[in-house]
């Protein structure tokens, strides 16, 4: 059964492309062996990711990102089961959400800068889709 788990944290430290980089190494060397696909959006401070494969699969690496040092106030915005991945063509795709563009960011929260904290799981969710639609991701492995 596939699932799709959302979840966003702070970051212990700002963010850096060093940090991005790693993080989507580990993720691109480990996630094709486990039928994981996924996107990481990060702002200054802050991870999005949404998670898309098995159900023991996602739930098992949950468990290990709780456990992640780098980061803090993990909260679950959406787990749900799918019939059909929507990150399919990425084994981590990504994208710097204080890079979107504020109009897009302003359908989905009230400050045009995305805070998970702030605003629905649904509206989330509706933004992760609509740039997905729009191939906002990046890097496509």
């Amino acid at each position: 059964m596939l699932v799709r788990m959302i979840y966003a944290s702070r970051a212990c430290e700002p963010i850096s492309q060093e940090l991005v980089d790693g993080i989507l190494a580990t993720a691109r060397r480990h996630n094709p062996s486990n039928g994981i696909t996924g996107v990481l959006c990060h702002s200054e401070d802050v991870f999005v990711q949404a998670l898309e494969g098995g159900r023991d699969q996602i739930n098992q690496l949950y468990a290990r990102l709780l456990q992640d040092v780098r980061h803090k106030d993990v909260v679950m915005l959406c787990y749900e089961e799918i019939g059909v991945r929507q990150y399919s063509s990425w084994t981590m795709g990504k994208v710097r959400l204080d890079k979107v563009n504020r109009s897009l960011l302003l359908k989905y929260s009230s400050t045009g800068v995305l805070n998970p904290y702030d605003v629905s799981g649904c509206a989330t969710v509706a933004l992760l889709e609509e740039l997905a639609a729009a191939g906002a991701f990046a890097v496509r492995d």
